[in-house]
């Protein structure tokens, strides 16, 4: 399968597929590298809530909206809280979460605009990255997917919202970054009771003593086929968060004390 997310060798994976298709878009996420952040967070860390020094992640975000070419005084953020809340984001909103985690956007987990200038932004150590494009409509949108927003269908809420905004679904294209893989993303009975049995045969793997591996990727590939959307229209990217650890930080693998990527999209004016 080919991969959906080009790697510049510096620090950003971009979706240069969508970008071809309107090259005033920007989307993408970021790798650990290419920043000014010391350990346990080196060296790229985008997340402002992880004890980092402040000056160090403003000082990555500002080289990252260098290279997109949107000020970070034009970023907005929500809150990620693990839940799945949808904000839909207006010129009045530029600068909400970009330099402080106090004026993020409260209890919203996804995001959605067609406003020019502004770059929608959210922060991944696992979690899967929800990016939406609609080509005609020009809506775009990301979500923070951990397995309680996965569970919840964050996904199709994404897709609905959209809709309601005229988004003519079979349209829509959805590309699924970089998380963790379901190989080494163990979960036990009381995530797997939350899952809808439906999807269960697809997306878990049990490994005894009431454990399983879960495949939050498929997982989210299945709620978006409910959804409406074209499975055709579905790129999901082959990077894992726990195994390519010269790329990316991961929560799991590193206990918890590790830094952030970001994911973006967003029109340069």
């Amino acid at each position: 399968m080919q991969e959906i997310f080009q790697y510049d060798d510096k620090s950003l994976l971009q979706l240069d597929k969508w970008q071809t298709i309107n090259p005033g878009l920007r989307a993408g996420f970021t790798s650990r590298n290419g920043g000014v952040s010391q350990k346990p967070f080196f060296t790229n860390n985008l997340g402002l809530h992880v004890f980092d020094h402040k000056n160090d992640v403003i000082l990555n975000r500002q080289g990252l909206s260098e290279t997109v070419g949107i000020p970070l005084s034009n970023w907005v953020a929500g809150e990620q809280v693990h839940q799945t809340s949808i904000h839909i984001v207006e010129a009045g909103d530029a600068g909400k979460g970009s330099t402080s985690t106090d004026s993020a956007i409260k209890g919203v987990d996804g995001l959605i605009t067609k406003e020019k200038g502004i770059l929608c932004t959210a922060f991944f150590a696992d979690c899967v990255p929800l990016f939406f494009f609609d080509p005609i409509t020009e809506y775009i949108g990301i979500a923070h997917a951990g397995w309680k927003g996965t569970v919840g269908q964050i996904a199709e809420k994404m897709v609905k919202e959209l809709r309601a905004l005229g988004v003519n679904v079979e349209d829509l294209l959805v590309a699924i970054g970089p998380c963790i893989s379901k190989e080494k993303y163990e979960v036990d009975e009381y995530v797997k009771e939350r899952i809808p049995i439906k999807h269960c045969e697809n997306v878990l793997t049990p490994i005894g003593n009431e454990h399983y591996l879960l495949d939050l990727k498929q997982l989210n590939v299945e709620i978006l086929l409910q959804s409406g959307v074209i499975r055709n229209n579905i790129d999901i990217t082959n990077f894992c968060t726990f195994s390519d650890d010269a790329l990316f930080f991961s929560h799991r693998r590193d206990n918890g004390k590790t830094g952030r990527m970001l994911g973006y999209i967003g029109y340069t004016r």
